[in-house]
Order: structure tokens, then C-alpha cells, then sequence
């Protein structure tokens, strides 16, 4: 049982390892209990139109035809004449939810969101929405709901098509886009001859929001590029221009309502969104209507560089480019509602077309509600200033708890040393400096407590700074020698995890270290004892090490490569017919092979190397455990045991296995690198990333986060467990607490390699890394105690118990 105990022990300082990086790295950045701030001054807008087209991408919507027109007339003559362009920068991650969010609600969500899947609030937070006296929304029920739900009152009405309609496989994702339009020409007609409703829409600081999904779905579907994506483009542009011609008539060409539209991310030419790619991160901006300023021509050069308004020939219009969040306190300014608390969002002065004391009570509002979140005494810089201290509040918790599980790790990582050296040193326990440690401990323990307490910090924290206490005392409990050599190794072990983390950024170091290990027999002096053994190993190593340098495989489908494999599968069915008929092989037969044989050599675009890396790395494994049973009986160990020789049922003691020897660190580091290998050698696992749900169509074309998400990470992971069952080699003892000791310091690299900053594909990629060794670690932890129970205990099965071999 003293294994068993152990290893729950260690899968449990794990598990809570784990867990740390979201508290620590990853909080609400919501800050509670400010007041509202709106402008004094009467709004020029009565009403909002808010129209965001899913995953439209920038270039998409401005880019002329190949004939010089425009695909979007309705929208692109509101760009030359009535309204104000630009390119909205969303920030990562380039979802759905968190884009939704930073528009209407003016603040950049978290990550640790998308554990909810990006539907429900993880925390309740203000909106214009919110603010606003009635807004009416139509479009998918993965949206509209968070900002309902949100809201105070009852003041924010939603339709939504069913769930279900969400589906990638669809004949036609446009339907969805049509839905909206015709339930809100709907929503006006009935208001005609609904007095209550009719007069709910003539008062003034409302919003209505039309979500419009179809773009995204055909995008993820047929792709950007396609045709489909493109029309639909084509029929929202259509809807829009219906849609305002409605709302003027209704209300009588007041001239009070302003329109934005917009979109809140876009969209990878393979049709996957959440990384920083300019085609993800720039979406379209056109406000029109009461209080815009119309479009203004321009002679001089605009401040952009990137070359889109050459491409676009739009360079002789002002161009006004915001960030996604600053659009929610224009929308708030329009209409003269209060800016949603927290909002990070700066008010784009050159969309408003008013009058400077007008301007000047916004952006002084603006700072104010800003200052809000974080008060400071500098006016100049007011509101960078506030967000720096934002992020300083925000940020607070962070060096205390990360020092508490870097304690953790250390303290860990030191037991599990410790419990290997007891076979190789002389560890003693003694009495009086056992007190003194449990005193200490103890103390330690009250202290902080104490602090946590008058802190009135969460449950997890006691959790995280309390752990690591237990562990020292478990470490520092034994009176120590460590022999010269063991230190050398130390020295040496930490210098090959470092060489591990690199590999996981530079695929290259992958090929550098394959090409060392490939020298291993040589060096060793095995090559002259199992030449046959060694040649293999050289070449197994050799020939895996290029996987490496090859380029990462692409997303993009392969027609004809598809139909090519259908013909290579039915010639040989055709040669065996013809041959079993005694007709001779037939010259189309030939001419089909030597041709297949040739353009397979030739063909550059099928990466073939993605299909032999599997069984090239399972030859490899099997020559490795080969190769070492001819290492142990080099050394005068017998590489087999008789069957009956095997004791399964005794409960093994860590303490009583047998010596540790340098070839034991030499199998765990092994073991270690080709996992990597596993996982690195034909890609970036960061891919699983960006949100690109066609490798799961197979299973369900239907939008749901969870189950699509959980398999494409089943994909990732699937071939690292069938690796994780060729440990049979280093399932004893020992050998198992290396491997541990390895994977904890590369785990501690990676703890420190997360961030919480830039692109959501470098924050998920830093994520990604230090959950594969995390999981790695507590996957085989879990494994060697099921593995244990099955080889020590008795288990009976119908009434009749398992019978070991005597």
C-alpha cells in the first residue's frame, strides 16, 4: 500500500499544479461597483442599428470585383458618400464570444472563459446593452443569451432559431442570415398595429441587434475563398439595404437612428479563426446615419502602411481605424447612454460628426468612466495610466502564488530525489531535527493561514500555499549525503531538460538529438556485440530525425490526391483478377502503376511524411527495447525471467528495488525525448488552437464547443498514450521516479513560458506546453497505479478469483 499511497500523493500535488496556472495567470478582468458615466449633453441619435456579420473578414467586404465592382453596392456607396470607414483590430482570441463581447460590452474577455464554452457568463458584466432603455436582438442562440442574461431587468428581448439550424453540413448556411431579416421585417410590421410595442420603439436610447451567423458557418464549411462565403456577403449586403430602408420608413426619415456595421473576427483562408493572423484580426467598420460624419475625401498620404487602401481603392477616403473595443463607447455616445463600466474602450472621435463641446464632454466622460476602474491623479495620460493600473490590480496575486508552486515543485522534485538516493546513500532520520522541522512546518503553516485569512482569499489559494509545506517537511526530514557522482547527474539531468523545452519551440533540436542518440551503440561499445541490433537503431534514429525538418502538414483538401488513392486501390484489385484469369497484365494496368510510382516521387503538395512517421517511430521503439535487453546482458544482467520466477503478487516497496545505475537515467530520458517526438514530429501542436471544427465532420457538423473541442484534443493526445503503452521497459521503480523528475523540471519551464499576452495562438501554444507535460506526468502516474493493482492484488470474477502463475 506504500506505493498506492505515494503515487496518489504525487497525482494529487500534480493535479493542483495543474490547476494553478488558471488562477494565477488567468483572471476576471472585471472590476465591480462603479458608477455609470454618460455624456450630459442630448445625444444626435435616437436609436442604434447594430449589424455584425460572423467571421467577415476585412478584405472580403472592400475588395473590389475583377470588373471594378463591388460585391456590397448597398454598403460600399455608404463608404463613398454617407459614412465613415475603417478596419476594426479585434483581439485575440478571435472568437465569437470574446469578439461579441469587446464590441458591445467594450472590454477584452479572459481566456478561462472558454471553459463555458463561450456561451454562458462566467461573471455577469454591463453592456450597452444594458444601458441602454430596450434593445431587441435576433440571431444564434449561442449569443444573444449572454447579453439577456446579463442585463438588469427585463429590457433586452431576444430571438433565436433553434440550435440545431447551427449545422456546418448545411446546403445552405445563408438561411440563417435570411431568418434574421425576415423576422425583424416581421418585428416592424406587427408593430404597425401593436400600440404598446410602437410605442416602446419610438422612445429614445434604444438598440436593436441583428447577429448574423451565415458568413462563419460557410466559411468553416467551404471556406473563405469559396463561392458560398462570398454570396452570402453578397445577401447580407441586400438585407442591410432593406433593412434601413424599413427602419427609415417606419420611424419617417427622422434622421435619428445610426447604423454599425461590423464583424467581430474573420477568418484563415483554411477556415479556422482564434490566432492573431491579419485575416482573423481585421474585421470591417461602416457607421453611418444621426450624428456620423459623412465620407470625407482626402489628397494626402494616410497614416497606414499595410497597402490595403491601394487594393481596396478606397485610398482618396478618410480611413479611421479603431481598436474593437472602442466601438462600444461610440455606440454608447450615439445613442447617450452610459459607457459600460468596464469598458477599456477610447471613443473614435472622427466617426462623430457634432459639435466640439459636444466631442469634449464624451472624451472627458470617457476618461472619467475609465478612472472609474482605477483612480489616479494624472490628467494628461488619464486613461493609460488607468488601464496600466488595471492590469497592475489585475495582476496582483500573481508573484505570491506563483512563488507558492514553484515551492511546490522544487519541494517535490526534491522528495521524489530523495526517495531514489535512499538506495545509493546513507538517509537517517534524526529525532531532535525531526521535531525541530514539524515545529517549523507547523509554524509556517499558521502564518499563512493567517495571512490568507485577513486577505479573505479563495479556497485555492489555501490550497496552492499550504501544499508546498507538507512536501519540504517531507524533504527536509532525513539527514542527507549525496554521493559525487549523483550530483554530476543532477548537473547533467537539468542541462537535457533544457534541451527538451527547446525542442517544443525549435523542431530542428528534435533532428539534433536523434542524430546523438543514433551514435549510442557505438559510444557504448554495443555495436560490437549486436551489430544487426545497432545498424537498426542507427538507422531508425536517422531516418526519424528528418521527420522533424520537414514542413508542418497542411490543412488544405487534395482532390485529386483523393482520387488518385481511389485508383491506386482499384488497380491491384483489377491486376488480380486478370491475372487469376490467365489474361496477362493489362497495359492500362501498367501504365497506371509506373505513373502512381513516378508523380509519388515528384508530387510536392501530399505530405507523405505525416503517414510514415507512426509506423517509422514504432519500428524505432521496437528496436530500442531490443537493443537495451542486449545492454543488460552486457552488464551481466539477464535481459529475461522466467514466468514462473515473477512474483505478481507481491506489494513491491519503493525502497527495496534495485540499484540505480547511469543506463537507468540514460532509459528515462529516452523514454522522455521520444514522447516528445511523438508529439512534435510532424507539426505544432499550437494548431489545436484556432478554432477549425473540419477535422470533426465525421462526427457531427452541428456547433457545439465541448464535444468538437474534446475531439480534436483526443486527435492530439491519441498518439502520445499508444506511445505511453511502449513503457513496459521503464515500469519499475526507480526508473519511474527519473521520468518524474524529468517531466517536473521541463513542467517548471513551461510554468514560467506561460503568458497571458499577445496572440491566442502564442497564449494557447504556452497553455498547450505546459498541459502536455502536466498530462504526460499525471497520466503515467495514473497508469502505474492501475498497472500495480492488476500485478499485486486478487480479483475475483464471477466467483472465481484470478490465478497468478506459482
Amino acid at each position: 500500500m506504500r506505493m498506492i499511497t505515494f503515487f496518489l500523493i504525487g497525482l494529487t500535488v500534480h493535479v493542483v499544479f495543474f490547476l494553478s496556472i488558471f488562477d494565477i495567470y488567468f483572471t476576471s478582468p472585471l472590476v465591480h461597483g462603479m458608477m455609470p458615466q454618460s455624456t450630459p449633453l442630448a445625444p444626435p441619435a435616437s436609436r442604434l442599428v447594430l449589424v455584425v456579420a460572423d467571421g467577415l473578414r476585412a478584405d472580403s467586404l472592400f475588395t473590389l470585383l475583377p470588373n471594378g465592382s463591388s460585391r456590397t453596392p448597398y454598403l460600399r456607396s455608404i463608404i463613398e458618400d454617407t459614412g465613415t470607414w475603417g478596419v476594426s483590430h479585434t483581439r485575440v482570441p478571435t472568437e465569437s464570444r470574446p469578439g461579441h463581447v469587446a464590441l458591445i460590452a467594450g472590454f477584452y474577455e479572459d481566456v478561462s472563459a472558454v471553459a463555458k464554452g463561450w456561451k454562458e457568463n462566467p461573471v455577469e458584466f454591463d453592456s450597452v446593452f444594458n444601458e441602454s432603455r430596450h434593445t431587441w436582438c435576433w440571431g444564434s442562440p449561442d449569443i444573444l443569451p449572454m447579453f439577456a442574461k446579463g442585463a438588469s431587468g427585463d429590457h433586452v428581448y431576444t430571438h433565436t432559431y433553434p440550435a440545431q439550424e447551427e449545422d456546418f453540413a448545411s446546403t445552405d448556411a445563408s438561411r440563417l442570415d435570411t431568418w434574421v431579416f425576415t423576422q425583424v421585417k416581421s418585428f416592424f410590421q406587427s408593430a404597425k398595429s401593436n400600440s404598446t410595442l410602437k410605442a416602446s420603439l419610438l422612445e429614445d436610447k434604444n438598440v436593436f441587434f441583428l447577429h448574423l451567423l451565415g458568413i462563419d458557418t460557410n466559411g468553416h464549411a467551404h471556406r473563405p475563398m469559396s463561392q458560398e462565403y462570398l454570396d452570402n456577403i453578397a445577401l447580407v449586403d441586400t438585407g442591410v439595404a432593406e433593412l434601413v430602408s424599413m427602419v427609415e420608413d417606419f420611424f419617417g426619415n427622422d434622421g435619428r437612428t445610426a447604423y454599425v456595421f461590423t464583424a467581430d473576427h474573420g477568418m484563415t483562408n483554411w477556415g479556422s479563426h482564434g490566432a492573431g493572423h491579419p485575416s482573423e484580426t481585421l474585421t470591417p467598420l461602416v457607421v453611418w446615419g444621426a450624428g456620423v460624419h459623412n465620407a470625407q475625401k482626402v489628397t494626402e498620404p494616410q497614416p497606414y502602411n499595410d497597402g490595403y487602401l491601394q487594393d481596396w481603392k478606397l485610398e482618396h477616403l478618410r480611413r479611421v481605424d479603431v481598436n474593437q473595443a472602442d466601438i462600444a463607447p461610440l455606440m454608447a455616445s450615439l445613442i447617450g447612454v452610459p459607457i459600460p463600466v468596464n469598458s477599456v474602450g477610447v471613443l473614435p472621435l472622427l466617426y462623430l460628426n457634432n459639435s466640439g463641446q459636444f466631442k469634449a464632454e464624451s472624451m472627458y466622460t470617457n476618461a472619467i468612466q475609465v478612472l472609474e476602474q482605477f483612480k489616479i491623479s494624472l490628467c494628461q495620460s488619464l486613461i493609460s495610466y488607468s488601464l496600466e493600473g488595471l492590469v497592475y490590480y489585475h495582476t496582483y496575486d500573481r508573484f505570491f502564488l506563483g512563488c507558492s508552486v514553484v515551492l511546490g515543485f522544487v519541494g517535490w522534485t526534491s522528495y521524489v530525489v530523495l526517495v531514489i538516493l535512499k538506495t545509493h546513500a546513507s538517509l537517517n532520520r534524526h529525532p531532535n531535527l525531526t521535531k525541530q522541522v514539524r515545529m517549523l512546518c507547523m509554524c509556517v503553516a499558521v502564518v499563512i493561514t493567517a495571512f490568507l485569512l485577513i486577505q479573505r482569499s479563495p479556497i485555492t489559494y489555501y490550497i496552492y500555499c499550504l501544499l508546498p509545506v507538507p512536501v519540504w517537511y517531507s524533504s527536509l526530514d532525513t539527514e542527507h549525503v549525496i554521493p559525487h557522482r549523483m550530483k554530476s547527474v543532477s548537473y547533467k539531468s537539468a542541462y537535457l531538460c533544457c534541451t527538451q523545452v527547446v525542442s517544443f519551440f525549435h523542431r530542428a533540436m528534435l533532428t539534433v538529438g536523434l542524430a546523438v542518440l543514433s551514435l549510442w551503440p557505438l559510444l557504448s561499445g554495443l555495436y560490437h556485440k549486436a551489430k544487426f541490433r545497432s545498424l537498426s537503431w542507427f538507422l531508425g534514429c536517422l531516418c526519424l530525425a528528418g521527420f522533424p525538418l520537414m514542413p508542418v502538414v497542411g490543412r488544405e483538401p487534395n482532390l485529386s490526391l483523393m482520387l488518385h488513392v481511389a485508383v491506386c486501390a482499384y488497380v491491384p484489385s483489377l491486376t488480380h483478377s486478370s491475372l487469376q484469369q490467365k489474361q496477362g497484365l493489362p497495359l492500362l494496368n501498367q501504365i497506371i502503376s509506373w505513373s502512381t510510382l513516378v508523380s509519388s516521387i515528384l508530387q510536392q503538395n501530399y505530405k507523405i511524411h505525416k503517414a510514415l512517421f507512426p509506423p517509422v517511430l514504432s519500428w524505432l521503439m521496437f528496436v530500442w527495447i531490443n537493443i537495451e535487453q542486449e545492454a543488460l546482458l552486457a552488464q551481466g544482467v539477464s535481459g529475461r525471467q522466467e514466468l514462473s520466477t515473477l512474483d505478481f503478487s507481491a506489494n513491491i516497496d519503493i525502497t527495496k528495488i534495485r540499484q540505480l545505475k547511469l543506463d537507468d537515467i540514460r532509459r528515462s530520458y529516452f523514454f522522455v525525448f521520444f514522447i516528445i517526438t511523438a508529439f512534435f514530429g510532424t507539426g505544432n501542436i499550437a494548431s489545436i488552437n484556432s478554432f477549425d471544427p473540419a477535422s470533426v465532420y465525421c462526427f457531427l457538423t452541428v456547433f457545439n464547443p465541448f464535444i468538437m473541442g474534446g475531439l480534436m484534443m483526443w486527435k492530439v493526445l491519441y498518439f502520445k498514450h499508444s506511445l505511453n503503452g511502449k513503457r513496459c521497459v521503464l515500469n519499475k521503480g526507480n526508473l519511474f521516479l527519473i521520468v518524474l523528475v524529468i517531466s517536473d523540471l521541463m513542467a517548471l519551464h513551461f510554468f514560467f513560458l506561460v503568458q497571458d499576452y499577445g496572440s491566442w495562438l502564442d497564449i494557447g501554444t504556452s497553455i498547450s506546453h505546459y498541459v502536455i507535460v502536466m498530462s504526460m506526468t499525471i497520466f503515467l502516474m495514473l497508469l502505474s497505479v492501475v498497472t500495480h493493482i492488476l500485478t499485486s492484488q486478487r480479483l475475483i470474477l464471477w466467483q472465481r478469483p484470478k490465478m497468478h502463475f506459482p
